[in-house]
């Protein structure tokens, strides 16, 4: 035995194994300090869940420079091949609670935490270029829509595809999560997006919009719904072992990054709204250019500590990183913190996974739940006179906002800006065979819509994006609610 075991201020316990009592048979005794400790500690194990992406697992490592793009930012973390940076990977489900099973079809969290020299830099993405909707004033009631109905407490296929009805935006997203890659076999056989536009800028004050995909190395794989069901059947945390041991193993799940840049001058006159979170920039337009290498070779220690309190913000940027005018962006830049501030408090930033680890953290911030104050007797304010952090001289130390477009915005006319195009133009890629198994998808969850109104408005949708793929579609809905009425 290598260590006495007591109580939370520090005083020895001699009974970890019986409650004191008022005599043999007697009742408890309330001066029983370690009970009642551990009673009152154990009621309050748990933190409110995340709203959305409550599923999760995660994975450090880092993260490498493999090629040359200091001539498009000054990230310190970007510059010079061979450069490693520490790193925090959470992957997760987004529609499912904490305790809902891995090996669904939903889309999936690739939350990327960068502990570099200038600060932590988180990357929010998902396993999705695109997504259900454009503007973060529809993001509460679109979760609620795909969430358990107040009523029947179950997900109601109504509510999902009503929503969706009354929100064409959808159908390009829609079309991603019934294809062939809507379930993935596991977290280290899909790809990951930071989804939305941000912006570079050089040492020379250029900028450039970027968006960012990171390429599986293990190769694409993905569940069908009948291989879907039967991992369902067998193994819940099926995700979730497959990273730990893989990880474990020494088999270490690898990424590479490339990101698409748009120099700033090409956005207005782009034939897509470029800052639109439902579309995306083809390649042919915008090609892929390398950047570097992501490895997770380490476990967490304490799944809890790290994945459970791991919190991350889009709104976390270095110098020569920041955003650009993507409304859904624009809207998580405060949703993401204020949500973490409400789950562990207004100082989750201090817990090991979320504080700084290459640099320090020299702030006002007091006080609050869980306080530190590792500042002692320092001043609270700013300016002051007594030699207290003091803001950066370097006009680029923080990310540059271009011709006001962060701020009020208005979107110009694009050639093919509609909700429709990309969704056919995806469609139009599929194989037969991929096609195929889309449409059985989108049927077999479609067709258990009661109301024929929501039925038509989500058919009309796909019949826009593609005629073939709208009739077929329509067709398949109309055999399986006719078999239903049968």
């Amino acid at each position: 035995m290598s260590k006495i075991l007591t109580t939370e201020s520090g005083a020895p316990v001699a009974d970890n194994q019986n409650s004191a009592s008022a005599g043999e048979y007697g009742p408890l005794l309330i001066q029983d300090q370690q009970l009642l400790e551990k009673l009152a500690r154990f009621n309050r194990e748990r933190i409110p869940e995340r709203v959305v992406h409550a599923r999760g697992s995660g994975a450090y490592g880092y993260f490498e420079v493999t090629d040359e793009v200091s001539q498009f930012t000054r990230a310190d973390f970007l510059s010079g091949i061979g450069k490693r940076t520490e790193v925090f990977l959470r992957f997760s489900t987004v529609a499912g609670n904490l305790g809902s099973s891995d090996a669904v079809r939903d889309p999936r969290g690739f939350a990327l935490k960068f502990y570099t020299a200038e600060g932590n830099y988180d990357l929010v993405g998902n396993n999705t270029p695109v997504f259900f909707i454009k503007d973060p004033i529809k993001f509460p009631d679109f979760i609620h829509s795909q969430k358990r109905d107040p009523f029947t407490g179950v997900q109601e296929a109504d509510n999902v595809w009503d929503f969706w009805a009354h929100s064409p935006a959808s159908t390009h997203q829609i079309t991603w999560l019934f294809g062939d890659r809507g379930i993935p076999a596991s977290y280290r056989h899909m790809n990951g997006y930071g989804s939305h536009t941000y912006q570079w800028v050089n040492e020379a004050g250029e900028a450039f919009w970027v968006k960012y995909h990171f390429k599986t190395n293990q190769g694409i794989r993905s569940l069908d719904g009948d291989q879907s069901a039967e991992v369902l059947g067998s193994d819940a945390d099926s995700h979730q072992r497959d990273l730990h041991q893989a990880i474990e193993r020494g088999v270490f799940p690898s990424w590479t990054l490339y990101v698409q840049l748009m120099p700033v001058a090409e956005a207005a006159d782009y034939r897509f709204n470029p800052f639109d979170l439902t579309k995306v920039w083809p390649h042919a337009d915008y090609p892929l250019q390398k950047v570097g290498r992501l490895v997770l070779n380490k476990n967490p220690e304490n799944v809890f500590a790290d994945v459970e309190q791991s919190a991350f913000s889009p709104n976390n940027f270095v110098p020569g990183i920041g955003p650009s005018p993507d409304k859904m962006l624009q809207g998580r830049l405060f949703a993401y913190a204020d949500a973490q501030r409400y789950r562990l408090g207004v100082n989750h930033t201090l817990l090991a996974v979320n504080a700084p680890k290459a640099t320090e953290a020299n702030n006002y911030g007091r006080d609050g739940l869980s306080a530190v104050n590792k500042s002692g007797r320092g001043k609270n304010y700013e300016p002051n006179s007594y030699d207290g952090p003091a803001q950066s001289d370097n006009a680029l130390a923080a990310p540059v906002a271009l011709n006001g477009w962060t701020g009020t915005y208005t979107t110009p006319a694009h050639t093919k800006d509609d909700d429709f195009f990309q969704a056919g133009e995806l469609y139009r890629l599929m194989s037969a065979g991929e096609k195929t198994r889309l449409i059985n998808n989108i049927a077999g969850f479609l067709a258990q819509v009661t109301r024929d109104d929501i039925v038509e408005k989500n058919l009309a949708h796909f019949h826009a994006a593609d005629e073939e793929y709208g009739a077929r579609l329509e067709a398949a809905v109309a055999k399986l609610r006719a078999g239903d009425e049968g």
